[in-house]
């Protein structure tokens, strides 16, 4: 099929790039979740181990879950943000994009269930909240705790005032 693609005509051959960019995108991003949810069973697989609720720092969540497209100075250049239709958001801007406060409650609500404006992150981003839920073993409590201590990660590392 891609053979065919590249003897055809320029417009033929762009249509296959895309496709072939969308199946890397979603391959990409499914090896993504995949590793998480290997790491998290391998974290719970061992009996003797204390419940991982209590023990993930905002930066370590940070670190796990959104570098890869974030970066890991959080403004938007991770490794994986190459592949997404629209790039991530450099997230040590949010306090100067909310009025020099940070937007607990904003951060908070597109963790939980996603955002539907491009303007605010595209639809590339993973809608955590169920994803944290069933890490914790949808203890709401837990995943209130762990979007907490992100939100808190991320409010240290806003870019101050000049």
């Amino acid at each position: 099929m891609v053979w065919r693609c590249f003897l055809a005509n320029h417009y033929v051959h762009v249509k296959c790039l895309e496709g072939i960019m969308i199946m890397l995108r979603v391959i990409l991003l499914s090896a993504l979740t995949l590793m998480v949810s290997a790491t998290e069973a391998q974290d719970k697989s061992g009996a003797d181990k204390a419940p991982r609720t209590i023990g993930a720092s905002g930066k370590q969540t940070y670190t796990h879950y959104c570098a890869a497209c974030h970066g890991a100075d959080a403004r938007g250049n991770g490794p994986a943000a190459v592949l997404l239709n629209t790039p991530p958001p450099d997230l040590t801007t949010l306090a100067k994009r909310h009025g020099g406060k940070f937007p607990y409650e904003y951060v908070s609500d597109v963790l939980r269930f996603g955002t539907r404006i491009v303007a605010h992150g595209s639809s590339d981003m993973p809608i955590w909240g169920p994803i944290f839920g069933s890490m914790e073993s949808y203890d709401e409590v837990a995943v209130r705790k762990r979007i907490k201590e992100l939100s808190d990660y991320l409010a240290s590392l806003q870019e101050k005032e000049s």
